[in-house]
């Protein structure tokens, strides 16, 4: 499947800004199932210093920063992408729990330092007893782990309700569970944390997926918007990507953007300025299927 993936981004500022120093994570990694045509990044005004990095997960990280005045800024990321369908191995599909954690032990594993920066309480993703918990309801040692980890993403959609009024960006994981409701940034770090708490390696990502209207409705061109899922390990450097809000395993309808330990290492977009007064902020995504 091929995409074209618009995301734009506009400040507008009461006062003037003197200084502005940004990050941006809108360029796409690529990965087995995921190759990046092309992208362009259109930032307004001409930014004073553009860099470009890889950060410590190799995601593509664009850094600007502005040694004069704006009042508007405006950042457009275009990106043509090709998505494929991902496959799991049988010997993925049928390993336990207790096989993956074995795989994890062993130095001789090629695959094990990978999976294990992902296995810890990160800044955003903590978890207490009773989380772990919940978890273990479904995680059995000697089950398949990929049939427990469909069944946990089965019932946290079931548990769960999607509601934006509910969450800020910063609410912690053990609100959100206490809550029980959220946004698709507050499903992904709360599996997480669930997984994590078994010795599980999760990776937080983020991405975008494609919407389809309801028949007969023409689709609405910056309807879209960001989303989030998270990757679990299965043992033999194979990783499988399930969307809680969704209760769906990602296929060629979720675009990757970027992943890391949580959402804290990959927003969007994120910088400190000074100046300024008060600021309106807005944010429109396009999927378009080409």
């Amino acid at each position: 499947m091929k995409y074209r993936v618009t995301h734009r981004t506009r400040y507008t500022c009461q006062d003037q800004v003197s200084v502005g120093h940004n990050q941006a994570w809108l360029e796409f990694r690529s990965t087995d199932h995921q190759q990046v045509e092309s992208f362009a990044l259109v930032i307004t005004p001409e930014p004073s210093v553009r860099t470009r990095r890889l950060d410590a997960f190799r995601n593509p990280v664009q850094m600007f920063s502005f040694n004069e005045g704006y009042q508007l800024l405006d950042v457009t990321a275009t990106t043509q992408v090709t998505v494929r369908p991902r496959e799991i191995s049988a010997a993925g599909r049928l390993r336990t729990r207790q096989e993956c954690l074995a795989m994890l032990q062993n130095p001789e594993e090629p695959h094990r330092h990978e999976a294990l920066e992902f296995r810890f309480a990160s800044p955003r993703i903590q978890w207490t007893p009773e989380i772990r918990a919940y978890a273990e309801h479904s995680l059995a040692v000697d089950r398949p782990l990929l049939q427990s980890i469909l069944e946990l993403t089965s019932r946290l959609h079931r548990d769960f309700v999607y509601d934006n009024r509910a969450t800020t960006v910063n609410t912690p994981v053990t609100d959100v569970f206490r809550l029980k409701r959220g946004v698709c940034q507050d499903f992904a770090h709360l599996q997480i944390a669930m997984l994590r708490a078994v010795g599980i390696p999760c990776r937080y990502v983020s991405g975008y997926l494609r919407t389809i209207p309801p028949p007969g409705q023409p689709r609405l061109v910056g309807a879209d918007a960001s989303h989030a899922w998270l990757s679990v390990y299965l043992g033999d450097g194979e990783w499988v990507d399930v969307d809680p809000t969704n209760d769906q395993v990602c296929a060629q309808d979720h675009i990757t953007l970027a992943w890391g330990r949580d959402y804290g290492d990959v927003p969007p977009l994120t910088g400190v300025f000074m100046g300024g007064g008060r600021h309106q902020l807005s944010v429109s995504v396009d999927v378009l299927p080409l």
